[in-house]
């Protein structure tokens, strides 16, 4: 009988794919990127990793190329808009990396400084289709010009008045003269699957693998807690952890005024936090990374 293997779809180079790896990784998958290789095994997981296009990925997971993929919304919601039949791809869980932001910009200087402005002008992009939506849904008569690269030029050689493209830190922008003055969307990495049904051998990997990426990224955001407490303080104390379920409380040998109390804080802790702890008496507080986490 053939073995089943769970394949996933993912940016061959770049940011997106960088982070891609580093989360498997995190899951405990084993597994080597080799030169110009397309396919990689996983070695301890019954898994195959498929290094495309990042914009060939939506339709990899549409068409059974693949079972799922991991890609940027952006590239996803293009694709989804600009299919010329319905794309069989959707969004499982998103996984809060790679972030960016689908802006329009323009020129610091000239007169297109908000959407209502753009009416009757020429917007170069990358994007048509999400652009597209956006000009419909705000009633806009604006051209989208496509191109492939360097979108930021295009006001520059006169081949449009704005831009549509996407923005991590603004510096592109910058150099270029230009400044983004609306957000149409808002992106990042996305774990995406069609409806496909999986056989049961595959449905067992997928959700084994959903559970550990689950639990990489509730470990990012959590942070574990302990000091020791004045006992007559812990209620207060408590109250001020963010996301903290009920803490561990521990009576301290010798002393009956104080407890040792540790807690799993799902938000941030910022100083402000220990400054008001320490108000309330808290001593010796530390605050611990986790690397592993399972509901």
């Amino acid at each position: 009988m053939t073995e089943q293997r769970l394949r996933i779809a993912l940016q061959k180079k770049g940011r997106l794919a960088d982070d891609s790896y580093a989360l498997l990784k995190k899951c405990g998958l084993r597994f080597a990127i080799r030169g110009g290789g397309l396919l990689a095994r996983v070695k301890n997981m019954p898994v195959d990793l498929l290094l495309v296009r990042d914009d060939d990925i939506p339709s990899f997971v549409a068409n059974d190329a693949a079972d799922i993929g991991i890609v940027g919304e952006n590239v996803l919601v293009e694709e989804q808009l600009t299919a010329k039949t319905g794309l069989d791809a959707d969004i499982q869980m998103r996984l809060g990396f790679s972030r960016c932001k689908l802006c329009l910009a323009a020129s610091e200087t000239g007169p297109i400084q908000k959407a209502a402005d753009l009416e009757g002008t020429r917007i170069a992009t990358t994007y048509p289709g999400v652009l597209g939506r956006f000009l419909q849904d705000k009633g806009i008569n604006a051209k989208a010009v496509e191109m492939k690269g360097a979108v930021e030029l295009a006001p520059s050689i006169n081949i449009a008045e704005s831009i549509c493209d996407l923005v991590s830190s603004g510096a592109t922008l910058e150099a270029n003269g230009l400044a983004a003055f609306e957000t149409i969307l808002e992106s990042e990495a996305v774990l995406i699957k069609s409806g496909r049904t999986l056989s049961p051998e595959k449905q067992d990997i997928y959700d084994k693998l959903l559970s550990r990426i689950d639990g990489v990224i509730k470990s990012a955001e959590t942070k574990y807690i302990m000091m020791n407490a004045p006992k007559d303080k812990v209620a207060a104390i408590t109250a001020l952890l963010p996301g903290a379920d009920a803490p561990t409380i521990v009576p301290l040998a010798g002393n009956d005024d104080l407890v040792a109390l540790q807690a799993v804080c799902t938000e941030n802790i910022f100083w402000e936090t220990l400054e008001e702890l320490k108000a309330l008496g808290a001593r010796a507080v530390l605050v611990l990374p986790i690397e592993k986490m399972m509901a």
